[in-house]
C-alpha cells in the first residue's frame, strides 16, 4: 500500500453547534482515506465517462457547468460510521474511527444530474442488463491508505432515476466546492452512505459489476456477528453487500452528555437534535423524546426550513419534564414517511457501521429508542 506522509483529515464538529444551522457550514464533518490532492486545477480538470456507453466522453468543469441543466438538491451526507462510539460503548469494541454523533452534514448541492451526463454518453446495455448494471466512480488523483485510488458505485437504475437526484456537484451552499469538499467535482448520492459520494471525481464507468475498490469490497459493510475480528471477517467480505442506504436515525444534541441544565419554572428543559430518514423514505415525520427513561414520550416540534426535502435532515426541539438530580438521561426516537423507525437493540457489527439504536446489557422496557444523552445534572 502507498506510504502516506501523514494521516488524512478526519474530524467532526460539536453536535450542539451542528444543529444550530439547517445548512451545515464549511467546517462540518470531514472523512478521508487519503490526503487532499494538491495538484487539481478546476480550469484543466476533466471527468472521463466510459464503460458500457455508446460514446466515451471527457468533460471539463466548464462542460459540466455550461452544457447541462444545473440541478440543486438539499440532502444530508452521513458517514456510515456516525455514532460508532455509541455502538462501541453500549455493545462491545468495534474497528474504526471513534465517531460520536457529528459525522453528518446537511447541505445544498448544485451541479448537473448524473443521468443527464449518462444520457449524453448513451447506455449501450440492453434493458435486462441495465437492471443489473452499476455506475462506478473513481478518484485517481491521490493514493489511499488501503488502495492506490478511491472508488465506489451505485446501481445504474438509481443513477438514472430522476427522483433519486444523484448529481455531479460543483457547488456546496451556492459556493464552488473547496478542496476538502471535493473540488473540482464530486458525486452526491442522496440517501446513500457518504462513502459513496466520491470526492475529486475523475472517472465514471458503466459496468456489470460493483466497484472493486478496497473501500467498496472490504469496508463499510454490516458484517454478521460471527465476524468478531479481522481474521474471522475474511470469509464474509465477499458475501455481504456494501452499505448503500443509511437507516433512520436521530440524535439528542442539546444538552450534551454530562451537562448541567437549569430547569424552567414549569420543571422542563428544552432539548434539540436532528433526525434522518431511511434512504429515500423521507422526510422525517415524527420525533419523540423522553426524560423519564421511556415511561412517557412527548412529540417534538419538527422545524421547517426552506429547502427541506425527503433527503434532508430534520431539526427538532421539545420542552420535556425532568426530575432534578444527577445521572439523568434524555432519549429520542424518529419515524420517517415510510414508517421506518429504529430497533431497540441493533446488532453489533465489527466495523461499527449503521448504528441507529440503543442497547445496554440490561435494556430497560423502552420502545424504539434512537439516541440518548446520559449523566445530565438537572438543577432547580
Amino acid at each position: 500500500m502507498p506510504d502516506l506522509p501523514e494521516a488524512p483529515v478526519n474530524r467532526e464538529p460539536d453536535v450542539a453547534d451542528l444543529v444550530q444551522s439547517f445548512l451545515t457550514r464549511e467546517d462540518g464533518y470531514e472523512r478521508n482515506h487519503c490526503m487532499h490532492p494538491q495538484q487539481l486545477d478546476a480550469s484543466t480538470h476533466q471527468v472521463e465517462i466510459d464503460g458500457a456507453v455508446n460514446t466515451s466522453l471527457r468533460l471539463s468543469v466548464e462542460d459540466l457547468k455550461n452544457d447541462f441543466e444545473q440541478h440543486t438538491v438539499v440532502c444530508a451526507l452521513q458517514c456510515a460510521g456516525n455514532r460508532r462510539h455509541t455502538m462501541r460503548t453500549n455493545l462491545k469494541e468495534v474497528s474504526g474511527i471513534d465517531w460520536f454523533d457529528g459525522a453528518v452534514m446537511n447541505c445544498k448541492w448544485t451541479g448537473p444530474r448524473l443521468r443527464d451526463v449518462l444520457q449524453r454518453a448513451g447506455i449501450s446495455l440492453g434493458s435486462s442488463d441495465q437492471e443489473q448494471a452499476h455506475v462506478a466512480f473513481a478518484c485517481y488523483a491521490t493514493p489511499c491508505q488501503e488502495d492506490m485510488w478511491y472508488g465506489a458505485s451505485i446501481s445504474l437504475t438509481r443513477a438514472m432515476r430522476e427522483d433519486m437526484e444523484v448529481i455531479l456537484a460543483l457547488k456546496m451552499n451556492d459556493q464552488p466546492l473547496s478542496i476538502p469538499r471535493g473540488s473540482p467535482v464530486r458525486v452526491i448520492t442522496p440517501g446513500i452512505a457518504g462513502a459513496r459520494a466520491v470526492k475529486w471525481l475523475d472517472k465514471i464507468t458503466v459496468q456489470m459489476q460493483e466497484c472493486q475498490n478496497h473501500y467498496m469490497q472490504y469496508d463499510y459493510k454490516v458484517l454478521p456477528e460471527e465476524a468478531v475480528d479481522a481474521e474471522a471477517a475474511k470469509k464474509f467480505w465477499h458475501k455481504v453487500p456494501p452499505v448503500q442506504e443509511m437507516p433512520v436515525n436521530s440524535v439528542v444534541a442539546v444538552p450534551n452528555n454530562e451537562a448541567t441544565v437549569q430547569r424552567d419554572t414549569d420543571g422542563t428543559i428544552t432539548v434539540q437534535g436532528y433526525a434522518l430518514p431511511y434512504g429515500d423514505d423521507g422526510p422525517i415525520t415524527r420525533v419523540d423524546v423522553s426524560g423519564d427513561g421511556g415511561t412517557s414520550w412527548k412529540e417534538a416540534e419538527l422545524i421547517h426550513h426552506e429547502g427541506d426535502s425527503k433527503y434532508s435532515w430534520k431539526l427538532w426541539k421539545a420542552p420535556i419534564a425532568m426530575q432534578a438530580g444527577s445521572g439523568q438521561a434524555v432519549l429520542s426516537k424518529a419515524t420517517d414517511s415510510a414508517g421506518n423507525t429504529q430497533p431497540d437493540e441493533p446488532k453489533w457489527n465489527l466495523r461499527g457501521v449503521c448504528y441507529n439504536g440503543l442497547c445496554t446489557s440490561q435494556p430497560p422496557p423502552l420502545v424504539n429508542m434512537v439516541s440518548r444523552v446520559d449523566q445530565i445534572r438537572i438543577v432547580t
